[in-house]
């Protein structure tokens, strides 16, 4: 059986979003699969980044790494997105990023994969159920294999988002992942994984 390929494709603003990415690729990692991180790029103009500090911080210090390509969904056999909820929705950085899969989708390349998501927002009912479901409408037009959390472990009691990771940040936007984030994120990732080896298989 082939290593499992693991690719982790998000938009993240002021971070968060990105440390709950890197959480996913180390438990995918550890789960035994290669693992490709990638940001998608930044399309907010610069005078809107620069109005907010940890917007601005974020982007500063994540501007040179890899940046989201359709190759990393064709190339992977998991993909997890991830985005902060925007409206109750999926933030046009990311899903501008998903538009442009329209030449892999018609050949095919997004199907049989399977696929999960993450977000975080900072209020408690700030739109992330509808951000990870308006998220798998775009699955489903792949053709993609959801493989949401559900309760599949007691963990997701304590967690409390069956549909994929959530992570409330609070009105500063300062509140660290906590014990309940960080291992429904180690879940997530080894779930992904497991269903997508045994596709392989």
């Amino acid at each position: 059986m082939t290593q499992p390929k693991l690719a982790v494709v998000y938009y993240s603003a002021t971070g968060t979003v990105h440390a709950m990415a890197q959480r996913l690729a180390a438990a995918g990692e550890k789960a035994g699969a290669e693992v490709r991180m990638r940001q998608v790029a930044e399309l907010a103009p610069a005078a809107a980044i620069a109005s907010n500090a940890a917007w601005s911080r974020h982007f500063e210090r994540t501007k040179d790494e890899p940046k989201a390509v359709p190759d990393d969904v064709v190339w992977a056999d998991a993909v997890l997105f991830g985005s902060p909820t925007r409206y109750g929705n999926v933030a046009s950085q990311l899903k501008q990023y998903l538009d442009t899969l329209g030449p892999q989708w018609l050949q095919g390349l997004l199907a049989d994969k399977v696929y999960a998501g993450f977000t975080a927002s900072m209020t408690m009912h700030g739109g992330q159920e509808s951000t990870l479901l308006a998220l798998y409408n775009t699955i489903h037009h792949f053709g993609g294999v959801l493989a949401a959390p559900g309760y599949t472990d007691p963990l997701k009691f304590v967690d409390g988002n069956p549909y994929g990771v959530s992570h409330v940040t609070g009105g500063a936007n300062d509140i660290p992942l906590g014990d309940a984030q960080l291992a429904a994120l180690d879940h997530l990732a080894e779930r992904v994984i497991r269903i997508a080896a045994k596709l392989n298989a």
